[in-house]
């Protein structure tokens, strides 16, 4: 049976820059950013992201995301990977532990959620991680 985790994750930093962009073609950039989980999961985090954007509406993303900190009670790391879409201003992200990434007491990790962006810059955003253990 596994626990849901929930409270408000909040980008501190992001570092945006454009790899490629070619007229009339999508543009690709690459991102590295700082996140913070409040909450069931308190911890910090770091994250790498590609991107694509077909145009100025629309832009498509995956990314890494190793997770430092604390969570059920349990200290330790661990990877998400993500996915999601920003569209019209909304951002939606799912998420999943990579298999075997955590480590210290977090160790065994498996977990799915995500989150949908507030819009509101220096507020958390909710987020969601069912997870449970291995053991």
């Amino acid at each position: 049976m596994s626990t849901q985790a929930t409270g408000g994750y909040e980008t501190k930093e992001w570092n945006e820059q454009t790899y490629e962009e070619l007229a009339g073609e999508p543009k690709f950039t690459r991102v590295s950013a700082t996140n913070t989980f409040q909450g069931d999961l308190a911890a910090e985090s770091q994250v790498e992201y590609l991107m694509v954007y077909p145009n100025d509406n629309y832009c498509s993303f995956t990314g890494l995301e190793r997770v430092t900190g604390r969570l059920g009670g349990r200290t330790g790391s661990f990877v998400l990977q993500q996915r999601g879409t920003y569209e019209d201003g909304a951002i939606t992200t799912e998420w999943f532990v990579v298999p075997g990434s955590a480590t210290g007491e977090l160790r065994g990790l498996r977990g799915t959620g995500g989150f949908v962006w507030n819009g509101v810059h220096g507020v958390p955003t909710p987020y969601t991680l069912d997870y449970d253990f291995d053991e």
